[in-house]
C-alpha cells in the first residue's frame, strides 16, 4: 500500500468543540464535510479516545470551526496536541457560545458551525457523527482556509495520534553512540517551530541546562505547544 496516495485527498483543518456537564473541550480535525443540503448537515470522523468525543455523545451537540491558513501553530499544538481530560484550552483563546450553549473557537477561525447530533455510526477507531446545521456565521471573506496539504508541506506539521490520517512512524533502528559535540545539537518542533536548546535545557519541565535532547525522558513534551519527543528534528 502507497501511504503517500492517502496525502493527495483534499482535507481541511477544524476544531470540533463541544460542552457537556460543565466540561467543555475541542481537538483539531481534518474530517468535516457537508452530506446533504436540505435540511444541511454535515459529518465528522472523531476518535473514541478523544475527550470531545464522549462529550458529544453526552450532549448530543457539536460546534465546527473552520481554521484560517495562518492560524498559529501555539492554537493547533493546545487543540492538535494536548488533552482536555486535564486542561481548560478555552481559557486562553477566542470563543463565543452558540444558540445551545456549545463552544464556538472563534480566534485564527474563518467559519464556524454549530450542530445538533442526529445520527452516529461506528466505523473502527472513531465515530462518524452527523449533525444538522442550527447556526453559523462567516468570520472572514478574504482569508484563506487551512488545507492539510498546506499544514503539511508549507507548515511542515504532522497529523494528531488520533487523526484519521495519523501514519505510525516506523520504529527507529538504534544508532551507535555519537560524539558529544554531535549529541548537543538543537532539536526543532515539527509542529510549532519551538527550538530545544541543551544549553538552556527546560527547567520548567526538570530538564537541567547541558541536558542533550538525546537524554531527555520520552514522554517529554514541547513546552510551547504539547507535541511529543518524537514530533522534533535534529537542525
Amino acid at each position: 500500500m502507497n501511504i503517500e496516495a492517502f496525502f493527495k485527498i483534499s482535507y481541511g483543518l477544524y476544531v470540533i468543540s463541544s460542552e457537556a456537564n460543565g466540561r467543555k473541550n475541542g481537538y483539531v480535525a481534518n474530517t468535516a464535510f457537508q452530506v446533504t443540503a436540505e435540511p444541511p448537515q454535515i459529518a465528522i470522523a472523531c476518535n473514541k479516545d478523544n475527550f470531545t468525543t464522549h462529550l458529544i455523545e453526552q450532549s448530543g451537540l457539536f460546534s465546527i470551526s473552520v481554521l484560517e491558513e495562518q492560524a498559529s501553530s501555539e492554537l493547533i499544538g493546545l487543540f492538535g496536541y494536548k488533552s482536555g481530560k486535564d486542561l481548560e484550552k478555552f481559557e486562553s483563546v477566542k470563543h463565543i457560545k452558540g444558540k445551545t450553549g456549545v463552544p464556538i473557537l472563534t480566534q485564527d477561525s474563518i467559519a464556524w458551525f454549530e450542530c445538533r447530533l442526529i445520527n452516529q455510526f461506528d466505523v473502527g477507531t472513531h465515530i462518524l457523527f452527523i449533525g444538522e446545521i442550527i447556526n453559523n456565521d462567516l468570520l472572514s471573506e478574504q482569508k484563506e482556509p487551512l488545507t492539510y496539504a498546506f499544514y503539511r508541506n508549507v507548515k511542515k506539521g504532522k497529523a494528531p495520534k488520533n487523526a484519521p490520517t495519523y501514519i505510525k512512524p516506523e520504529e527507529k533502528k538504534e544508532k551507535p553512540p555519537e560524539s558529544s559535540s554531535h549529541t548537543k545539537r538543537k532539536y526543532k518542533c515539527l509542529v510549532c517551530d519551538h527550538i530545544y536548546d541543551p544549553d538552556e535545557g527546560d527547567p520548567d519541565s526538570g530538564i537541567a541546562p547541558g541536558t542533550a535532547f538525546e537524554d531527555i525522558p520520552d514522554d517529554w513534551m514541547c513546552p510551547v505547544c504539547g507535541a511529543g519527543k518524537d514530533d522534533f528534528e535534529p537542525l
